[in-house]
């Protein structure tokens, strides 16, 4: 801003007017400050809009809910057994709900029990802990709780078969519902509490089932199909069954139409090729359908769909795996599925960008969750937590023929292998684990390994130079009986990184051991086929659900510590980048802590390679052409001597 004055000379300066000009700049300045103000004025009301995104009227109040911390009611722990402790993350606001009582099937040591769990309320003193509802050397899976709140359908190997039983609430009594030789799981009332459906292995297949309890009649089949059918869940509006199936050739979820016949009773719903789908559930007004997706770049989603709306296609609510409804329907609880630990949270229904419950660790995977009404604590029976005996008992010493306190390698009785070694902290968790695999499947999987200890002189594949196997804490299956149908592998994605499952088959296909396989296998030997696709993603997944009863190997081995490594960048062109058949104990030691337990530090030292010199390249003059080369004139060449043979007399 220019300020300029005039006055009359000679004269006494009158008092005139003053006259200003602004420049350019003046302009800037000016037109500056009147933003600031204005934003100083107006923020407190226009700008909390923009990073406050707005409610509707009808949500309750914020609130700060505690989830409580996650405390088994075991007094006794295996001490050598991996025990993961439960703990939970900072409370985020939320609307303020009321969940009711959780029941989930919780893992604990080898078996899977019923345990009771509340963790969200308003008031300190309502959570409840996770709190166990059965003990025994057997599993109890997929509770389902009847709609007059009654009694809690569950599936049970606890009379040496896989049947149904009923639990009633009000005695505490359980009875069988189920006796046959067969598989059957995954219980589910019916909106009067008089019938079940539920999943059934049959003729070397999974099949749908309706039975009405208290009563002698027969069970009705509800599917007969080459695919697998299980997982039913009945709508609480009576007349649709929402199910998984294989049809497609992926896991999706199906509709089954109580009032329609034929193969027009059956239709799929999830309709997405590039995923697979698990768990359906249903709101308790029978309007949305529920369910687990994971997409092909391994993102684990919930899926939301209308039944009401007949052209609706299912959109995406949160991140999840086994979706379960509150009473109120207000309320998406789910597990969260990660390759080494399993979480519990929650969504609210109508606010899928808030989170219900921080992310809760729990103590093993969950194979069944259900959502009660909250009365149903007075009800609880009170068990005596039992006592669980160790897996294994270590017997790790430091090697002292070795300098600087190193622990040494130790021989694997009856273990074929190139070096059938491994760590000395190690090598009774796996011996341990070896052992009761054998006893469960009828075989020994482990007598014969691909690989156990690798010393620093054998070469593994490219990308594998800081491999497990070297730490001595790590063994990689045999896959011979892959080609004899013994083995499978089915595929597991988490985001960018894919991890692998490995079952193995049962010797005695009787039904006293393992379960049958819902899952499609990843089937390798694609690759070698005529098939570009199959080859350039390292293979395809199988064509059918493969028959027979079979043994998680993944699931057992996370019991005793083993942990799975993901697959490599490049598995789909290198066949042993996969890593599906190595497992590994860290034992919360990096990879480097690990090989400086058996190897001295210089081993970790690489040597830098001096490159040569190279000679500085010189630039060609434009138009430089090389010569011709022409005709050479060659010396004359000159006369050789030829040498003259004399004689010589003989002696």
């Amino acid at each position: 801003m220019i300020f300029s004055q005039s006055p009359i000379p000679d004269q006494e300066p009158e008092a005139s007017p003053r006259r200003f000009s602004l420049t350019l700049r003046g302009w800037l300045l000016l037109l500056l400050g009147n933003l600031i103000i204005l934003t100083l004025v107006f923020w407190p009301t226009v700008g909390a809009r923009w990073i406050k995104p707005s409610l509707d009227a009808d949500v309750p109040p914020m609130a700060e809910i505690n989830p409580g911390v996650i405390t088994p009611s075991l007094t006794a722990t295996p001490t050598n057994a991996p025990s993961p402790t439960a703990t939970s993350t900072a409370t985020p606001m939320i609307p303020a709900a009321q969940p009711g009582l959780l029941i989930l099937s919780l893992q604990e040591g080898h078996h899977h029990h019923l345990f009771a769990y509340r963790p969200m309320v308003e008031q300190r003193e309502d959570i409840l802990p996770l709190t166990r509802l059965t003990a025994g050397s057997w599993d109890d899976t997929d509770p389902a709780l009847s709609p007059d709140g009654k009694r809690i359908a569950f599936s049970s190997n606890r009379d040496g078969q896989w049947d149904l039983y009923s639990w009633d609430l009000s005695t505490s009594k359980i009875s069988r519902l189920t006796k046959t030789p067969e598989f059957e799981s995954s219980p589910s009332w019916s909106p009067d509490s008089t019938w079940l459906a539920y999943t059934r292995y049959l003729d070397n297949n999974l099949e749908l089932f309706i039975e009405q309890i208290d009563s002698n009649g027969e069970p009705i089949q509800l599917t007969q199909h080459l695919a697998a059918d299980h997982s039913p869940a009945w709508s609480p509006l009576g007349r649709q069954i929402a199910f998984v199936s294989t049809r497609s050739g992926r896991a999706q979820i199906w509709l089954a139409n109580l009032d329609q016949s034929g193969d027009q009773r059956f239709t799929m719903i999830s309709e997405s090729s590039d995923r697979t789908a698990k768990y359906p559930a249903w709101s308790p007004d029978g309007r949305y359908l529920a369910w687990a997706a994971v997409t092909e770049h391994g993102l684990h989603r919930l899926m939301i769909w209308d039944s009401t709306d007949s052209g609706a296609l299912p959109v995406e609510h949160g991140s999840g795996d086994r979706p379960v409804w509150s009473q109120d329907g207000r309320t998406l609880f789910t597990t969260l599925e990660m390759p080494s630990q399993t979480y519990f949270t929650a969504y609210p229904f109508e606010h899928p960008d808030l989170i219900a419950l921080p992310p809760v660790a729990l103590p093993g995977t969950v194979d069944g969750l259900i959502c009660a009404d909250l009365s149903l604590v007075a009800l609880l029976p009170e068990l005596e937590a039992p006592v669980l005996t160790p897996f294994w008992e270590p017997e790790a010493k430091i090697n002292p023929d070795s300098p600087g306190d190193r622990w040494g390698l130790v021989l694997l009785d009856g273990v074929e292998a190139p070096y059938a070694q491994l760590h000395d902290r190690v090598n009774e968790s796996f011996t341990a684990l070896q052992q009761y695999l054998a006893s469960q499947i009828g075989w020994d999987a482990l007598a014969s390994l691909e690989n156990a200890y690798l010393p620093l002189t054998s070469v593994l594949s490219p990308g594998q130079r800081g491999d497990w196997l070297y730490t001595g804490r790590a063994f990689a299956l045999n896959t011979l009986p892959i080609n004899a149908g013994w083995m499978m592998v089915v595929r597991e994605d988490y985001g960018p990184e894919t991890y692998w499952r490995i079952y193995y088959r049962a010797r005695f296909q009787d039904g006293s051991k393992g379960q049958p396989l819902q899952d499609i296998p990843w089937d390798f030997s694609a690759r070698y086929r005529s098939e570009p696709r199959s080859y350039e993603q390292g293979g395809e997944y199988a064509q059918t659900v493969p028959p027979g009863y079979w043994f998680d190997l993944t699931s057992i081995a996370r019991t005793y510590g083993w942990e799975r490594l993901p697959a490599l960048a490049t598995w789909r062109s290198a066949y042993a980048a996969a890593r599906f058949n190595e497992f590994f104990r860290s034992d919360d030691l990096t990879w480097e802590a690990a090989m400086l337990e058996i190897y001295p530090p210089e081993v970790m030292v690489t040597p830098t390679i001096i490159a040569t010199a190279t000679p500085t390249p010189t630039l060609t003059p434009y138009g430089y052409r090389t010569p011709t080369p022409g005709a050479s004139s060659s010396p004359t060449p000159t006369a050789t001597a030829i040498p003259t043979q004399t004689s010589t007399a003989a002696p």
